[in-house]
């Protein structure tokens, strides 16, 4: 946690971090996401010296991890997938649809 934060955010963080150790992620992963949460609510809430525009100006960060997930309804976004293949280096991933990457990732 950055220096100066309130004991609000480190319990905040401590949360976040406890509950994607839980989901089975590195505690390294963990400590980014927690991390990144909690730096972008405190953008968010004014408490940062300076914040990106997307950070103030998107839907709250508790609200958009439901909505984003990748448990959804339509499932991951076109992008997601995208990029996955790409770091698995699928062949011909760019002339594929949202259906084929699916198919390609083994999803």
């Amino acid at each position: 946690m950055p220096r100066g934060s309130s004991p609000k955010r480190e319990r905040q963080y401590e949360h976040i971090k406890e509950s994607v150790l839980d989901r089975g992620e590195s505690e390294r992963t963990a400590e980014e996401i927690a991390a990144r949460t909690v730096n972008k609510e405190r953008a968010r809430h004014g408490e940062s010296k300076s914040a990106a525009r997307g950070s103030t100006h998107d839907i709250s960060s508790g609200r958009r991890g439901g909505l984003r997930s990748h448990q959804g309804a339509r499932g991951r976004t076109y992008d997601q997938l995208y990029n996955e293949a790409r770091n698995r280096g699928i062949k011909g991933r760019s002339k594929m649809n949202k259906r084929e990457l699916e198919h390609a990732l083994g999803r």
